[in-house]
């Protein structure tokens, strides 16, 4: 393994994507979010990332010089264009459309069209956070996860996540996707030649399997059954319906090199507590949630491991494989 700060990963991944075909700009954004996902334990979401964005780059699939832009707004709403470039600006300027928009109106969403892998999904909702919003983001991916009772993929693992903000702590921050586990934690295990539980996945056949490769070739098991299947479906809609994005089944997977862009979809909702009960009633009613459930000496809150572990990372930097840093210079040098 390597150990790496965050500054020279970051360097390197930018470096990266801007060789394989991105606007510095788009590569630095893009790198600052991976290495965040790095930095906070979540690698199945971090550089580990950046060959794929690569490939996509070089091949057409993501367009590296693409801006975003505001194509429709009314009120409260808005909706950007990723125009099938890297997603990590569409999604800043959602969540900026977002913030502002929920300043004058107590409440407001944007919505992301034309868009691409987004990352860690919570990561983008830090600026909300630090506003004092509560904040949800979602966004559905290529087709993972078959509706409930089929075996063909339709569903993509469509990740949601919600961060309440707390006076003078870091904030609630939840952050799942909506399959039994990440679609990346699988892609790690065929990667590193593991074998996976059986409730993680189906092969192409519909049964269970241990084999990632073979999970990567067959379909996803939802969380918890048929309740996360309709979860699932809710976010699929929200994500597409609403943005005229592509839907799961309607994208190819973010794990081939080559094809069409996804033109996926992504949401962001942010709520001003001070025009509801109030910011003052809302900090005490989430302080004595807190207090409850803290009481428990098990109980762990979520979002607690994340914060603890981007401390050490900025401190001590972070571990990769020694084949991924490899990856990771050739890329940069190329």
């Amino acid at each position: 393994m390597a150990l790496i700060t965050l500054d020279v990963l970051t360097a390197l991944v930018t470096q990266g994507l801007e060789r394989a075909g991105a606007a510095h700009e788009n590569a630095s954004l893009a790198a600052q979010f991976l290495v965040a996902a790095d930095a906070q334990g979540l690698a199945s979401h971090g550089v580990s990332r950046t060959p794929l964005y690569a490939a996509h780059l070089r091949n057409g699939r993501v367009d590296g010089w693409a801006l975003p832009t505001i194509s429709r707004q009314k009120g409260a709403v808005c909706l950007v264009d990723a125009r099938a470039g890297l997603a990590f600006g569409a999604c800043a300027l959602a969540v900026r459309e977002t913030l502002m928009r929920a300043h004058e109106f107590g409440v407001a969403f944007s919505g992301v069209t034309n868009s691409n892998h987004f990352g860690a999904t919570a990561l983008h909702l830090a600026p909300l956070a630090e506003a004092g919003m509560v904040g949800l983001a979602w966004g559905n991916s290529p087709a993972a996860m078959p509706a409930w009772g089929g075996r063909t993929p339709l569903f993509g693992t469509n990740p949601i996540a919600a961060v309440f903000p707390r006076r003078d702590r870091d904030p609630l921050v939840i952050d799942l996707s909506l399959s039994e586990v990440a679609r990346g934690k699988i892609m790690l295990a065929a990667r590193e030649g593991r074998a996976i539980p059986e409730s993680w996945a189906l092969d192409r056949d519909g049964h269970p399997t241990t084999d990632p490769q073979a999970a990567l070739e067959g379909s996803m098991l939802p969380a918890g059954g048929v309740k996360g299947a309709m979860l699932a479906l809710m976010i699929e809609l929200l994500s597409c319906a609403l943005t005229g994005a592509a839907f799961g089944f309607e994208a190819e997977s973010f794990f081939s090199e080559t094809g069409q862009p996804p033109r996926i979809g992504q949401g962001f909702l942010a709520f001003d507590p001070g025009a509801l009960a109030g910011t003052a009633i809302y900090d005490e009613r989430m302080e004595t949630l807190i207090g409850a459930m803290l009481a428990d000496p098990n109980v762990r809150l979520p979002g607690e491991r994340r914060s603890s572990t981007e401390v050490r990372a900025h401190e001590q930097g972070v571990e990769i494989s020694n084949a991924l840093y490899s990856q990771l210079v050739t890329l940069a040098q190329v």
